[in-house]
Order: C-alpha cells, then structure tokens, then sequence
C-alpha cells in the first residue's frame, strides 16, 4: 500500500533518540479525544519509553518527521498471537490533517505484508469519526469480542479495566 505524507514530511524508521520525544506526541494527540467527547481515563498514560524502544529494536517503530527531521507522529506495533498489532498511532495536534496517519499505517501495512503476516490487528474507539471510518477505509474490519485470539481479548480487557468505555471500544483486522 502506498501513501506519501504530505510535502515537508517523511516516514522513517524510528531512532534511539526519537524514543525520548515521542511520548509528547502520544500527549498533544490525545488532546483531541477530550475534546471531541471521548477523554481518555485519568491518568492518560502515553507508551512507556521501554516499550516504544522494544518496537524500534524490533524494527516496527516508525516516526512521521517534520522538514527538520524532527518526529511529529509515530506507528509503534508488535506481535499479538502471531499478528502485526498496532500498539499506538499517534500524530501531534499541529501536524495532523497531514495525510501523516494514513503514511504510517501504510508502511506498517507493507511491513506486515513482506513479513508475511496474515493481519494487522488494532483497537480504536468506534464512535469517534475519525477512527473506526478511518481504518475502514484502510480496509480494516469490526472483530467480534467473543472468540477474539488470547492475547487480543486481554489487551481488550486490559483496556476496559483501565477505564475505557466498552460500549466505544472495538477490536479491528486487516487480512494482509
């Protein structure tokens, strides 16, 4: 899948020294949710540093950089019961609106697909219209929580444990 961010921006492998700034940009994103109508619980806890360089390590972090090369969004994924799973997607309030989501969710998408894995698996809030449509467009489909694969359904129940509402809440494939 191909989609070129908008001119000014790149999408590259993350760095070690990117792992540092990128909690920010998880924050300044986030904004958004609350005041869309959907906060996120209290405390809002962006991606520890550890696990973000977990995924660059790996070679399933990237960052969406700015003219001066500078991250101003980023894809983190990792493995989840044998699937490429999108662990945060985050893109800065100033820098959105970029073609920038859509960039990195390609190169995770051409990432899983050379790596031969047969899905990439993400959960999102399902009423907010920027989510749920977005990844649809993308090709992804609404999972049903009743027979999800292990790993997935913690991560699902982890996340309404930690406050998120399950009524919004939804797992998302796609066949790769």
């Amino acid at each position: 899948m191909r989609a070129d961010p908008a001119p000014g921006y790149r999408i590259r492998p993350a760095a070690e020294a990117d792992v540092p700034l990128l909690p920010a940009v998880e924050a300044s994103a986030a904004t958004l949710f609350a005041e869309a109508g959907a906060p996120l619980p209290e405390p809002v806890a962006t991606m520890p540093a550890e696990a973000l360089d977990l995924c660059r390590v790996a070679g399933t972090l990237w960052v969406a950089a700015d003219a001066r090369d500078a991250p101003v969004g980023f894809l983190a994924a990792g493995d989840l019961d044998g699937f490429l799973h999108v662990h945060e997607v985050s893109v800065a309030r100033p820098h959105q609106r970029r073609r920038l989501g859509t960039a990195l969710m390609a190169t995770a998408i051409d990432f899983g697909r050379w790596a031969f894995v047969p899905a990439l698996t993400l959960t999102t809030d399902r009423v907010l219209a920027w989510n749920k449509p977005f990844y649809g467009r993308l090709g992804f489909v609404e999972l049903t929580i009743p027979g999800l694969p292990p790993g997935h359904a913690a991560k699902y129940r982890n996340e309404i444990a930690a406050g998120l509402d399950p009524a919004r809440r939804c797992v998302m494939a796609k066949v790769l």
